[in-house]
């Protein structure tokens, strides 16, 4: 069945489920005030029924204070508003019939409670990090000092995820880990994720999601876990929109910038969000490498310095359209696009020294890179809900598409030790690649009898990928090509899979409970040239994947509480990875996929105790089969980088996650992790058998003065981190930034970061063939930034839309 059948299908089940007539419902709505006019976010609304004051509904406003509460039956009604530092307030009596559907609350106003600090003015915000039960959430508004960077400069500063040279991201000291954008995969990975994160601004985030153990509703891909960040969405009636501008100033310059606008009537909602990125950056790399005899006595050395520097412009167009059918069924779509440029010039000198580190030869090199990278996606959804009580039914359709080209031109000249030109050679390489996703996937909701909730749902995707290198060698006037580097490689991979899900809340204890199957199947073909012979592989397997949670609360306010978590989790290949093309970096240095890569499986389990919901202290322990790791090989001198299967990788950690408020102007938070890696497997002919322990703690203060003013300083640190052949680090940063609240729709803030230049990363490699390795890597990691954020428009809060898509797993292991 191909994609668009596909699509009609679903569209037409979902057409044939959504009643015909509209139930009655009402509407609430009010915006929230303090006694200076300023809106009041951190507040909660509760509607009552005014005959018996049952509680029907609750809701939370946005960052203007607003809020909605939809479908409502027709009757009587009071509200109630609580935020913390105020006093309560109560509504009159609302009456909502068919004559008075929507009622609205304009001016609720806050009232300061008794006993409030002299000369300061508190006001409710929401906490940077929130803890769930599946997931930990960073509120990236609340986060100062990630004004006018990228989402990759935010993920940098989230509990617990960590980042290496290459922008490879770890969560709680764990690889593969798969990043989603609004619940949607991104296909990409390495180096690819990082320049899309890196052309994702920061305004443009509204949240960071953490679950190192996923729900079954999500994809069993990434045994790191998976980050879900989700994209600002504003869903007030009428015309509203936002501004974000930023300029970053290092060594080079760098600017974000973004916008939004949002349309919504009674029927129709319209959204179009757009960004452009400017990246400059650099990295400038040594590299020591040491040859040794057989009886591991040194040979020769190996000295190269690299200087790589980068320009980026990157455009993105997020859009999208709502049809509210009646108050409980919407269709939806949604598109959006990126078209990324990007030059890369390399220059390196390379020095082959022999025993006594005299100079043998010299190597040095002009290395051209231009990339190009266009995406384009579509999504189909639609939503019905029979009930207030969470009975749904959603439905998702997607087409993914992703293009890749890329033009090399390597100048090496060789030198003798006096210096005079021994050699000289061009090498070219063009280099397009494309990646096509399709996919479906519907999801129920269904409360059941006694409080139970189950949620179901089916999924496929179909991916198809082609990618081809052709490359040539010039040398003494000659242009030939180079098959030995030449490749043309072609996969295609299909993912059936379902899932089912229980929780109910017992009152003390709550307990989840899920199962999901998926059923894959794979084929790759490596096409011939007059030097390589075809090759061809294919895989088919079935796996289940279990998840528990069970949370228990000691006393009826919750102060203590106990949590248990556990899940087996699969990390695919990345598509690019598994292609057996040789891409050189330099003369010395080569990147090469392998279509041997098996999937990895890990089992994880996590205890946790959680004390008055702000210093949670957990124990978690996983172990890994076949782990997919970076591996580097040795051959006649030649530094070959590939993905492999490593053994087992057992991990064990406890780590501190901690929030504390010592005064109403005062927020601090802290994390803290002590981390024991251990790997062991067959390496190249040998055995690997590596362990290390590591710790690492970050902490967030931010203080508020007053006058709309906010100062917030943030600090990292980690030991040296071992794991497999790698080990790095030690390594420390520091950042600073204030921000100043002009107007409630004008934020202004002035940001310093890695003040102190300490984010330079060293590293050492083991388990070399007769060498062992090292490097320093610098970055323009110290910059100042300012950003300017404004917001425009007035109305109501209304319904949220469906913000799922049907092919998260599969994005994220694309690479860029």
């Amino acid at each position: 069945m191909n994609f668009k059948t596909m699509a009609i299908t679903a569209i037409g089940v979902c057409l044939a489920l959504t009643q015909a007539v509209a139930q009655s419902a009402g509407s609430l709505s009010g915006t929230i005030r303090d006694a200076q006019q300023q809106p009041v976010s951190f507040a909660v609304v509760a509607l009552h029924r005014q005959a018996d004051s049952t509680l029907v509904k609750t809701t939370m406003p946005d960052s203007l204070g607003q809020f909605s509460l939809t479908q409502l039956g027709y009757g009587t009604y009071y509200a109630i508003v609580k935020a913390t530092g105020f006093k309560p307030w109560q509504s009159p009596v609302l009456t909502i019939d068919s004559l008075h559907p929507s009622q609205e609350l304009s001016s609720i106003v806050l009232s300061n409670t008794v006993g409030q600090l002299k000369e300061l003015q508190v006001v409710s915000r929401k906490a940077m990090v929130e803890h769930k039960p599946d997931r930990t959430v960073v509120n990236v508004d609340a986060m100062i000092t990630a004004a006018g960077t990228t989402a990759l400069d935010v993920l940098s500063k989230s509990p617990g995820v960590q980042l290496d040279p290459d922008g490879n991201i770890s969560l709680k000291g764990k690889q593969g880990v798969m990043v989603y954008i609004n619940d949607k995969p991104t296909y990409l990975s390495g180096t690819e994720l990082a320049n899309y994160l890196r052309s994702m601004p920061s305004s443009s985030l509204d949240q960071v999601e953490l679950m190192p153990n996923p729900p079954a509703r999500y994809d069993a891909g990434g045994t790191g876990g998976i980050i879900n960040i989700r994209i600002k969405r504003n869903t007030i009636k009428g015309v509203n929109g936002g501004l974000n501008l930023s300029v970053n100033q290092g060594q080079l310059t760098r600017s974000n910038n973004s916008a939004n606008l949002n349309y919504r009537n009674n029927k129709v909602s319209i959204f179009a969000n757009g960004s452009y990125n400017l990246n400059n950056s650099f990295t400038d790399l040594d590299l020591n490498r040491t040859y040794k005899n057989a009886d591991n006595t040194p040979a020769s050395y190996f000295e190269q310095k690299s200087y790589f520097k980068r320009n980026n412009n990157a455009y993105s167009i997020n859009a999208g359209a709502d049809y509210y059918f009646n108050d409980r069924t919407t269709f939806g779509i949604v598109v959006s696009g990126m078209d990324q440029s990007s030059g890369n010039i390399n220059d390196n000198t390379s020095r082959l020294l022999n025993l006594q580190r005299q100079v043998d030869s010299v190597i040095v090199a002009h290395n051209d890179d231009k990339l190009t990278f266009k995406n384009g996606t579509v999504n189909l959804n639609y939503r019905k809900q029979f009930n207030d009580k969470g009975h749904e039914l959603t439905v998702d359709a997607d087409y993914l598409a992703y293009r890749y080209k890329t033009t090399q031109a390597y100048q090496n000249t060789g030198y003798h030790p006096d210096l005079t030109m021994a050699a000289q050679d061009v090498l070219n390489g063009y280099l397009p690649s494309q990646i096509d996703i399709y996919s479906a996937k519907t999801d129920y909701t269904r409360p059941l009898p006694f409080d139970w909730k189950l949620s179901t749902g089916l999924k496929y995707s179909n991916t198809q990928t082609d990618n081809v290198g052709e490359y040539s060698t010039t040398a003494d006037g000659q242009t030939n090509p180079d098959y030995e580097k030449s490749n043309h490689f072609k996969y295609k991979e299909s993912i059936g899979a379902a899932y089912v899900n229980l929780d109910r809340d017992f009152g003390k204890l709550s307990v989840q409970g899920g199962l999901r199957l998926e059923h894959t199947q794979s084929n790759g073909h490596q096409l011939g040239n007059p030097q390589k012979p075809d090759s061809s592989f294919n895989r088919n397997y079935t796996n289940l994947f279990p998840t528990l949670y069970l949370s228990y609360k000691f006393d009826s306010a919750a102060k203590h509480q106990l949590g248990l978590n556990y899940g087996r989790r699969i990390e695919r290949p990345y598509y690019q990875d598994l292609n057996p093309f040789l891409f050189p970096i330099d003369k010395f240095t080569y990147y090469n996929g392998n279509p041997f890569l098996r999937p990895s499986f890990i089992q994880s389990i996590e205890l946790s105790y959680t004390y008055k919901n702000r210093i949670t202290t957990a124990v978690s322990y996983s172990k890994s089969r076949d782990n997919i790791n970076e591996t580097i090989e040795m051959s006649n001198e030649i530094y070959y980088s590939r993905p492999g299967n490593i053994g087992t990788k057992n991990f064990a950690s406890v780590s501190v996650d901690a929030t504390f408020d010592p005064a109403k102007w005062f927020n601090l938070h802290v994390y803290t992790a002590l981390a024991d890696i251990t790997t062991k497997g067959p390496f190249y002919g040998s055995y690997l058998n590596t362990s290390g322990t590591f710790w690492s703690i970050s902490g967030n203060a931010r203080f508020s003065p007053g006058s709309g003013w906010d100062i917030e300083a943030n600090a990292e640190y980690s030991t040296r981190i071992y794991d497999a052949q790698f080990t790095i680090g030690p390594l420390w940063v520091a950042n600073i930034a204030v921000q100043k609240k002009v107007t409630p729709k004008l934020t202004l803030k002035l940001g310093f970061n890695d003040i102190f230049y300490s984010r330079i990363v060293h590293g050492t490699i083991g388990n070399l063939s007769q060498a062992e390795a090292s490097w320093t890597n610098r970055m323009d990691s110290r910059n100042v930034s300012f950003s300017l954020s404004y917001r425009f428009g007035k109305a109501f809060k209304t319904g949220d839309r469906h913000q799922g898509n049907s092919a998260t797993e599969e994005k994220n292991r694309v690479k860029d």
